[in-house]
């Protein structure tokens, strides 16, 4: 009887698993919506991206403690990983994300930010010595095009080059942190790799948060505390863990494309929340991009697959597996 209510169980958690890796997408679309109170509020880029590593790291660092406290120890000789991941990679792409979403629309910000795998796949060809194919390259092309659209390249009223700049960074961050990463997770667990990413992403943001005055507004107002928690709860600690359940039954690059949900949602939130504009070219831009995050997820000789950061999966963390 236990034998067979064992693979049923197994079968329930598969078919369960898209809905998971759906729920993390869209926990990470709606950060608009608690992003854009908190700059009402007064908070600026660095501020927003501070207290979103803050709160996730020290949410998930505090569970550590509690459930599992050997996770939380790491050698003072490997901290330089965690200054590459949340220094280098985490904080540099949180601020760039935030500074593009207040420069132009949270769609677009959304979108340029899914350009990582392109960075992604440059990078493990510079450092892993990955073969360049000609469906890389096709990627790429479609990626530029993707951006050139939805930034309104090709038309007037468009974003500012400055704006696409600093999205095309969150981009480069992220992926980055694919390579950080996959240094990590050869000698420490998942959990640990994100929770000191956060932690470290916080601590080389305090200094630029004007610590004074952040916590001045967010002890003003109750909504604006309560903002500064659910953006680093729903919509970075939560997906985190939505994603990495969904991981466990299904393959890692079906996870990542329907993570493209995120844009889709960021998009529903800009233009009827937010009254943000949303064009036909928008939406073009935002299917080039999916079709080449599809491209890179196709079987390849190198094995490459790609995706969405900040989840690690030690079990797939290897050499032309790179997590962003």
């Amino acid at each position: 009887m236990k034998e067979a209510i064992a693979p049923r169980g197994k079968e329930v958690q598969q078919k369960a698993a898209p809905a998971f890796v759906i729920a993390a997408g869209v926990c990470w679309g709606i950060i608009g919506l608690f992003s854009y109170a908190l700059k009402d509020a007064g908070l600026s880029a660095v501020q927003i991206a501070s207290l979103r590593c803050l709160v996730a790291g020290l949410a998930l660092g505090g569970f550590l403690l509690i459930r599992d406290p050997v996770k939380l120890r790491v050698r003072l000789c490997d901290l330089w990983i965690f200054v590459g991941s949340g220094v280098v990679s985490f904080a540099l792409s949180n601020v760039c994300y935030f500074l593009c979403m207040q420069q132009s629309t949270l769609a677009v910000s959304c979108t340029l930010m899914y350009t990582g795998p392109c960075f992604v796949m440059i990078l493990s060809c510079i450092f892993f010595h990955e073969r360049f194919t000609l469906g890389k390259g096709t990627a790429i092309l479609l990626s530029v095009l993707g951006c050139a659209l939805v930034t309104g390249l090709f038309s007037q009223g468009g974003c500012t080059g400055t704006a696409l700049l600093i999205g095309l960074c969150s981009g480069f961050g992220y992926a980055l942190y694919s390579i950080f990463g996959r240094v990590a997770l050869a000698k420490y667990h998942e959990l640990t790799v994100v929770t000191y990413t956060f932690l470290f992403a916080s601590l080389a943001l305090l200094p630029f948060v004007h610590f004074p005055q952040m916590m001045t507004a967010l002890l003003a107002h109750r909504a604006v505390l309560g903002n500064a928690l659910l953006l680093g709860l729903i919509s970075t600690l939560s997906p985190f863990l939505l994603y990495t359940k969904g991981l466990q039954r299904m393959e890692t690059g079906k996870a990542s494309i329907l993570t493209f949900v995120e844009p889709m949602m960021a998009m529903l939130l800009s233009s009827l929340v937010f009254r943000e504009a949303f064009t036909w070219t928008h939406a073009l831009g935002m299917a080039a991009i999916l079709v080449a995050l599809v491209i890179l997820n196709l079987p390849s000789p190198s094995g490459i697959v790609w995706r969405r950061p900040p989840v690690l999966t030690k079990g797939t963390m290897r050499i032309g597996k790179p997590a962003v």
